[in-house]
């Protein structure tokens, strides 16, 4: 399982690099512009600049409107300004099919000027909400759009968790389904410590977090802090180890 974290800016980017031993990819997104909000171009080209050249940048294009046209150019953006993970929110798809339509030309925008970056369809765990696709559907639209990934986070960020609008089980069905599509499956939304075995169990390949490793554990007010980048990843490994071994156990 992958660590990604989300500093909110290029100073909690330098605190991710004092912890670059200790997770796999820094996500560049802007939290007052929503759950999956987009940060400036040049943002995205000091994070990459500040960040261990071994360590992919990841970047939102935001919690996006159906506007196709749109959101292609705002992926094109991303890459061009060194992210390697292009992670679009679709916030404003009521249906698949708009979905799939986002999607593929964000895929078409991406990939033709860098084809080894990775496309990532986000949707929300708390869709019910918003009255946007549903979580289970996100295998399916990055299988049939062409993207590498397929994520759920949470749309309103006000305390409420992944694991509060959809149950393991539920997130064991997103994350079966995204690897028989040979995506991979990404989950973030208030992730704590405590959620880790049950992200372990079902073989998550991403997780993302942010006020884990902040201070005081605020995702608003707390700042990253390496020490807890460290400890959060020390625990995944410990799962990771406790999983294999029972696995190898019972097998």
């Amino acid at each position: 399982m992958l660590l990604l974290i989300s500093p909110d800016g290029v100073e909690e980017a330098l605190d991710c690099a004092k912890a670059a031993e200790h997770l796999d990819i820094v996500d560049v997104k802007k939290p007052d512009e929503g759950s999956l909000g987009a940060n400036f171009p040049w943002v995205i080209r000091e994070i990459r600049d500040v960040v261990p050249a071994d360590k992919p940048v990841s970047a939102t294009v935001g919690d996006v409107p159906y506007k196709p046209g749109t959101v292609a150019q705002a992926a094109l953006g991303a890459v061009v300004s060194g992210a390697t993970y292009i992670k679009v929110g679709l916030y404003g798809c009521t249906t698949p099919d708009q979905a799939v339509d986002v999607m593929r030309g964000v895929v078409r925008a991406v990939k033709e000027y860098r084809p080894d970056a990775l496309v990532v369809a986000s949707g929300y765990a708390d869709a019910h909400r918003i009255g946007c696709v549903n979580p289970l559907a996100l295998p399916d639209i990055a299988l049939r759009s062409g993207s590498d990934a397929a994520m759920l986070d949470t749309a309103v960020k006000d305390g409420t968790r992944l694991f509060d609008h959809v149950s393991p089980e539920v997130c064991a069905e997103f994350v079966g389904r995204a690897h028989e599509a040979d995506l991979l499956a990404a989950l973030a939304g208030s992730v704590k410590v405590g959620d880790l075995g049950a992200l372990t169990r079902i073989g998550t390949d991403i997780v993302g977090v942010r006020g884990a490793v902040c201070e005081g554990g605020d995702r608003n007010t707390g700042r990253i802090q390496p020490k807890l980048v460290a400890a959060f990843r020390a625990e995944m490994d410990r799962l990771a180890r406790e999983h294999t071994a029972a696995v190898t156990a019972a097998g």
